[in-house]
C-alpha cells in the first residue's frame, strides 16, 4: 500500500502527483481510472477527446475531504495518462466523420460517393478497434481485483466495458444519467454511435439485466417506441415526469426511491455530463436545457448505497472543453464523489 504518512490530505495538491494530487502508483490503487480520448461520432459540439487532461488539471483544487466516504480515497485512486494512439485515430476518424456528417445531412446518398463509402466502413471499423481495446483494458484490470473507472470521451465509449463487466458479474444493471436516451439503432450509419450506446449494450450483452435512464429531455420518435416495447428491460424517467412532480409536490427523496427500487442489487452508473442542467456543463457535445443540479444525482446515488445495492463501476463521458476550466471544474467533482462511492460501495 502507498505510504500516507507524510500525506497532507488538508494541504495543496502537489501538481507531481497523480489525480487529485494523491500519492499514488496504479499498482497500489483500489480504483484506477481509465481515460478513454475518443470522440468520433459526435454531431455537434467536439473537444471531449482532450477531457481528461483537463479533468486532471482541475483535480487539483478538489477537497479531498468527503462527509459520505471519509475514508474512501486512502484506499488508493490512480488515473492512466490518455493512449495517443487511441487519441490520434480519434483525431482522423472525426475528420472523416465531420465530411461524412455534412455529406449525409444535405441528403445526399452514400452510396453514390466511393470516398463516402470508404469514410463509413473506417469509421465503423475504428469503432470495433475502439470498443476492442476498451475491453482488453478493463477486462485486465478487472482479473487484477481493480475496481474500474472510465473517463471519456464521448458517450460511445465504454461498450467494451460494459462487456468486461458482464463477464465478471452475471447480472447487473445501468443507472443511467443523462438528457438523452441513446437507443438509436446506427445513427447515421455508425453502428457505434455515442447515440446508440445504450440500444447497442441491451443488444449485445445479456447480463445487462436493467436499464434505468434519468434526465432524459431529448429524444426521437424511434428511441420513444423502443422505451414503450421494452418495459421489462428498460425504464426511462423523462426530465418533464420529473419536474413536474416535484412541481405538484413529491419530494426528491420519493423519486429518487422509486428509481433505486427499479435496479438490480449490482449497478453500474453510466453518467453523461449533460444529464445536468447545461449551466453546469455549458461545452458538453449536445447541451440541452433543463437537468439535474450535481446534488440531485450524488443523493440518487447516496439512496443507492443505502438500499443495499452495489455500485460496481462508473463511466463520465462528454465533458467539454472550452475557454475556461468550468466544465472540467464539475466534472472533475462529479469524478471524486463517484470514486469515493464506487469504492465505498466495495469496502
Amino acid at each position: 500500500m502507498t505510504d500516507l504518512s507524510h500525506f497532507d490530505p488538508n494541504g495543496a495538491s502537489n501538481p507531481n502527483n497523480n489525480i487529485f494530487g494523491l500519492p499514488t502508483n496504479e499498482e497500489d490503487a483500489r480504483l484506477v481510472i481509465l481515460p478513454v480520448p475518443w470522440e468520433v461520432t459526435v454531431s455537434y459540439n467536439a473537444g471531449t477527446a482532450r477531457a481528461a487532461d483537463h479533468i486532471f488539471k482541475a483535480s487539483m483544487q478538489v477537497d479531498l475531504f468527503d462527509a459520505d466516504c471519509k475514508q474512501a480515497w486512502k484506499e488508493g485512486f490512480f488515473m492512466r495518462s490518455p493512449d495517443r494512439k487511441v487519441l490520434l485515430k480519434s483525431d482522423y476518424l472525426r475528420k472523416e466523420a465531420e465530411l461524412y456528417i455534412d455529406y449525409t445531412s444535405k441528403g445526399e446518398l452514400v452510396e453514390k460517393n466511393s470516398f463516402m463509402c470508404k469514410s463509413l466502413k473506417e469509421i465503423n471499423e475504428g469503432a470495433v478497434y475502439l470498443n476492442n481495446w476498451v475491453y482488453e483494458q478493463t477486462r485486465t484490470l478487472l482479473q487484477q481485483g481493480k475496481l474500474v473507472a472510465l473517463l471519456g470521451g464521448d458517450h460511445s465509449t465504454p461498450l467494451g466495458y460494459f462487456k468486461a463487466i458482464a463477464e465478471k458479474h452475471n447480472d447487473f444493471g445501468i443507472l443511467q444519467i443523462d438528457a438523452h436516451c441513446d437507443l438509436r439503432k446506427g445513427y447515421e450509419n455508425f453502428t457505434y454511435s455515442h447515440a446508440s450506446i445504450m440500444y447497442n449494450a441491451l443488444k449485445e450483452i445479456p447480463p445487462l439485466s436493467k436499464l434505468v435512464q434519468v434526465g432524459v429531455r431529448d429524444y426521437c420518435e424511434e428511441e420513444w417506441d423502443f422505451v414503450r416495447a421494452n418495459t421489462s428491460r428498460v425504464t426511462t424517467y423523462f426530465d418533464k415526469d420529473i419536474k413536474e412532480r416535484l412541481f405538484e409536490g413529491e419530494t426528491w427523496k420519493k423519486i429518487a426511491d422509486e428509481i433505486v427500487d427499479k435496479l438490480p442489487s449490482q449497478v453500474y452508473v453510466s453518467f453523461d455530463i449533460d444529464g445536468l442542467d447545461p449551466k453546469l456543463c455549458p461545452n458538453t457535445g449536445t447541451p440541452v436545457p433543463g437537468g439535474f443540479e450535481a446534488a440531485h444525482v450524488f443523493y440518487l446515488l447516496k439512496r443507492v448505497m443505502q438500499s443495499g445495492r452495489t455500485i460496481i463501476g462508473f463511466d463520465l463521458v462528454e465533458t467539454g472543453v472550452g475557454d475556461n476550466e468550468w466544465d472540467a471544474n464539475v466534472s472533475a467533482r462529479i469524478l471524486w464523489k463517484l470514486c469515493n462511492l464506487l469504492v465505498a460501495s466495495n469496502s
